[in-house]
């Protein structure tokens, strides 16, 4: 067993995997990594299941001290990382000695980075998963949903030898220069015409109220025409738009059912670089079909392997 001390922590920085499911009919939300992508490629470049528990470090102010000689992964923002002062580079496994203190600053580019270990780092599983959700009090390091603490110990079991990186060509862009996709759903045309156009011309800036649950978009504000909604589920990266009409995209740690009539969802790509943008950001929003999420999504996954 290998071992981290925690020496500086943030109540941003959690425990996830790739979330909890088949429980959302009990209320139970699903958790897990904002940026999958990024989770994923952490776990890859220790040759681990991809879905393992990692740490997910928003905005930094995190650092660990390696109890015992350590082979770790680092994808996802560039939080400004250091091994005893010397920068570290995301995309990459690297080696922490005995005694090296990893330190994550603060954002260079993006928002959340992800930190893997070799079998993943050791927690209980709740539900099926050990994705912190600290509204729900579920998982994290002892299955309560604490966010990490300072003094804490991370632990994993697993042995890597190899070092290596993700390839140029795999590494996603989080500058964020395309637009995001939305499938469209199903009030879609119960929208005012001019909403509509508005919603896919027009950009949106994310407000600073934002968390785990979901963020806020300002721009135009949106005319819904339709009759008033039942509650009904609510899928990952649901765009709900209140009566105030600033949209709003439904995160990971996102109630499980609403009453907000909805654009539609963005595909999982989208959301994965949602994740990554600051506050203040611009994003603009392009329509697409459920076929083409979905092949899109196949094709990004066959990069694994």
């Amino acid at each position: 067993m290998s071992r981290l001390t925690i020496e500086a922590s943030t109540p941003l920085c959690l425990l996830q995997d790739a979330g909890r499911f088949g429980v959302r009919h009990l209320g139970v939300t699903q958790g897990g990594a904002a940026d999958w992508c990024s989770m994923n490629w952490a776990n890859w470049l220790l040759g681990n299941r991809l879905d393992l528990p990692a740490i997910e470090i928003t905005l930094g102010g995190f650092a660990v001290v390696a109890q015992d000689d350590c082979l770790l992964a680092l994808a996802g923002a560039d939080l400004g990382a250091q091994i005893d002062g010397q920068a570290l580079a995301p995309w990459r496994s690297f080696k922490l000695g005995q005694g090296q203190t990893l330190r994550f600053t603060q954002p260079l580019v993006g928002a959340r980075a992800y930190l893997a270990a070799p079998g993943g780092f050791d927690a209980p599983q709740v539900l099926g998963s050990s994705a912190t959700v600290v509204r729900e009090e579920l998982g994290g390091l002892d299955g309560m949903g604490l966010p990490l603490t300072k003094g804490a110990t991370l632990s994993y079991r697993g042995e890597v030898l190899q070092v290596r990186e993700v390839p140029l060509v795999h590494r996603p862009d989080l500058r964020l220069n395309a637009p995001l996709d939305l499938v469209l759903g199903a009030q879609i045309g119960q929208f005012s015409g001019q909403s509509l156009f508005d919603v896919f011309n027009s950009p949106w800036a994310l407000d600073s109220r934002a968390d785990r649950m979901g963020i806020r978009l300002l721009g135009k504000a949106l005319q819904y025409q339709g009759r008033p909604m039942i509650s009904e589920g609510i899928p990952l990266g649901a765009v709900q738009v209140p009566p105030d009409g600033q949209p709003i995209v439904l995160l990971n740690d996102r109630q499980t059912i609403g009453g907000y009539p909805r654009l539609g969802a963005l595909t999982p790509l989208a959301l994965a670089r949602l994740a990554q943008c600051l506050p203040g950001a611009q994003v603009r929003l392009r329509p697409v079909v459920q076929e083409v999420a979905h092949r899109e999504h196949v094709e990004y996954l066959q990069r694994f392997g």
